[in-house]
């Protein structure tokens, strides 16, 4: 597969849709949380998506490797975010986003390794 942009990574279209996710699941937040938990769940989850683009965007691999160790750090973030949400009961456990984050995490990661040999 030939790579021209950063659209063209199977992790920066599933960030992406973890983007629409975590969108869909926050609109159900109380409103009161909309400058709190949803600005930063919708925050970390643009990050990770931003951080492959700009990483992918820079010259070599350390950067890039750099940028998405930064994404990996979103994604626990969000990880993080999600389960206060289940105990506040926001919402209820969305294993469709815990596996598409667990998923994305795991596809980061080897992707790191691919770049460091």
């Amino acid at each position: 597969m030939d790579i021209k942009s950063h659209k063209d990574l199977k992790v920066w279209q599933e960030s992406i849709t973890l983007v629409e996710d975590i969108y869909q699941l926050t609109a159900k937040f109380p409103k009161e949380e909309l400058f709190g938990l949803t600005s930063q769940m919708r925050r970390a989850s643009i990050s990770i998506s931003s951080n492959i683009a700009e990483g992918a965007g820079r010259k070599g691999k350390s950067e890039f490797t750099r940028f998405l160790y930064i994404s990996l750090g979103s994604l626990s973030e969000l990880d993080t975010q999600l389960e206060i949400a289940i105990r506040l009961k926001y919402i209820k456990d969305d294993k469709v986003v815990r596996e598409r984050i667990y998923f994305i995490k795991n596809m980061i990661s080897k992707l790191i390794i691919s770049l460091n040999n």
